[in-house]
């Protein structure tokens, strides 16, 4: 059997002949001391510190994200991600114990169906019961799938969006220990249609108000959807990251969405993704030749140094956990290199980290 080796910097030519250079996930490790994770969003949105890394020569300015307005031009196209989080973790009990149960929504299959993760699971095996808000909803686990996951039916009278706002929490990520205050800081100013179990969350720096002020310079304002899910989050678990498999998430583009961003790239303008997410949508429905193709489905798309990108020129984002599909992600736009010094410069500057942290914009290739 033929063995293809992927090599960090992308570049086959001048590595053919050596196999010491293949991605491992200690490849994309850093050390973050623990009091650089955001526990709290700031009072505003876009008073975040910005990181400014050229893609090509890794030059590194330090702005705030207000500044944001620096780096972009008439008729470039930003590219937002509108998904809506909802409030997806819900406390029950199991009916006939009365043992306490957390179950999160991951997906929805059908009107009533849901994939989710629950918390313990060994208590719930398919038939078990689960009550929330007294008796509002009732769940029964119908089966267990991949990694564990349950697919309960949810049983319950009226309205399911209203019931699950009143019952649910927002799905905050682990590493953030503090009670959120407000649910709409872990919610994008844009946030339109409901079904991430997670925030895109460099999008969580933009304010109406800076909003406004890019369309007043004449920048195009393209949306997309991508529901995100907690597989975009989870760990890599395998040494050779090329065997780690990214979980499915759904999303939409547009018709008038797709023309927007091709009339910017005919123009000879940028596209700019806000996030990971609105990046990953954007390669996944694009062909060869760059060309965003309006439509909706799900994808798996796993990118990683090597990865030639078809539509995005520059990526707004926020500063990822060491080894995740993230980061190796932001480093297929740059290199891994340039992204772990990026990292050890904002360590070193006292950057916020993950969710409610900074941000980085990585300029297009001049």
């Amino acid at each position: 059997m033929k063995t293809t080796y992927f090599y960090l910097n992308g570049d086959k030519d001048s590595n053919k002949n050596r196999t010491d250079e293949i991605m491992k996930l200690s490849d994309f490790y850093y050390d973050l001391p623990e009091e650089l994770i955001a526990q709290d969003p700031l009072e505003q949105r876009s008073d975040s510190k910005l990181m400014v890394i050229g893609r090509e020569d890794g030059s590194i300015e330090h702005k705030y994200f207000y500044d944001i307005l620096d780096y972009v031009n008439p008729g470039d196209c930003l590219v937002i991600n509108d998904t809506k989080v909802i409030p997806a973790r819900l406390m029950g009990v199991k009916e006939d114990t009365g043992a306490s149960i957390e179950v999160l929504l991951l997906k929805r299959k059908e009107e009533k169906v849901w994939e989710t993760l629950v918390k313990p699971g060994k208590k719930m095996k398919p038939g078990a019961r689960v009550s929330f808000g007294e008796g509002l909803i009732v769940g029964e686990v119908i089966d267990v799938v991949e990694e564990g996951n349950r697919l309960i039916r949810f049983e319950y009278e009226g309205i399911w969006e209203e019931l699950l706002d009143q019952l649910g929490q927002m799905p905050l990520p682990p590493y953030i220990t503090h009670q959120l205050k407000d649910r709409n800081r872990y919610q994008t100013v844009y946030a339109k249609h409901d079904g991430s179990a997670a925030a895109p969350t460099a999008g969580l720096h933009f304010t109406k108000e800076l909003l406004q002020k890019l369309e007043d310079k004449g920048v195009e304002i393209a949306h997309v959807c991508l529901h995100v899910g907690l597989g975009t989050f989870r760990p890599v678990k395998v040494d050779n990251i090329l065997e780690h498999h990214m979980h499915s998430e759904f999303y939409m583009v547009e018709e008038e969405e797709a023309a927007k961003i091709n009339a910017a790239k005919a123009r000879g303008n940028q596209v700019i993704s806000v996030g990971t997410t609105s990046t990953r949508t954007l390669e996944s429905v694009a062909d060869d030749n760059g060309v965003v193709h309006a439509g909706s489905g799900w994808t798996e798309i796993f990118i990683y140094p090597g990865y030639e990108f078809k539509v995005v020129d520059s990526l707004i984002t926020n500063f990822h956990l060491p080894e995740s599909t993230l980061l190796m992600l932001v480093s297929a736009f740059s290199t891994r290199e340039k992204m772990l010094h990026a990292y050890e410069v904002a360590v070193k500057e006292r950057y916020r980290f993950f969710s409610f942290g900074d941000a980085m914009i990585i300029k297009k290739r001049s």
